[in-house]
Order: structure tokens, then sequence, then C-alpha cells
């Protein structure tokens, strides 16, 4: 499989790291205190570490480029057929962090 970065061109896959599922939003962190729960801010958290999808088909995908541009992307595949239908880079990390600071 190769992914086409698009700071780097295309490349093997042994240069990345599968991160996982790119669609699950971090919840806000609520400040406890000692002794009094939050069990909705708590259950919402673990499933946003503990529980993913095991998607059948189209999927985004977090990937990290380690052995080029060390950018994380989001990589939209085909979990089935490995197909790459897109690539763009996370907003905000890496080099599409540094370009976004240059043009500002």
């Amino acid at each position: 499989m190769r992914i086409a970065c698009p700071f780097c061109g295309e490349r093997e896959n042994g240069e990345f790291t599968y991160l996982g599922d790119a669609k699950p939003q971090r919840p806000a962190m609520v400040a406890l205190d000692a002794g009094v729960g939050a069990s909705g801010e708590q259950e919402a958290f673990y499933d946003y570490v503990y529980l993913r999808d095991n998607v059948a088909g189209e999927m985004s995908e977090y990937w990290y480029h380690g052995g080029g541009c060390r950018s994380w992307l989001v990589v939209q595949r085909n979990t089935m057929t490995h197909e790459i239908s897109s690539v763009k880079a996370a907003a905000g990390t890496g080099a599409a962090a540094v370009k976004a600071s240059a043009r500002s």
C-alpha cells in the first residue's frame, strides 16, 4: 500500500504509523471535585478512549508520517480493499502547522 503524503509525495506505508479512527471527538475535560461524581462526563471520556467502531468499508484514519515530514495525516481508506481515496494534513499538526504559521 502506498500513501500520497501532501508534503512528501507518494511513499510506501512502512514510513507511516497507523493511529486509528479519526472520527471520534475528544470530550471536554471537566474538573471533578473529590467525592463528586460526574458519571456522564466520565462515561463520555471512557467511550472516547476505549470504544471504537470496527468499520468494514470507507473510514477516516489518522496516520503519522514518521519516516518523512513527521506530519499527522487524515487518510480516507476502504478497510476491505485498502484503496485510499484521499489524504490530507490533520488540522494544526506537523508541516500543516508550519505552513499556517508562515502565512501569518
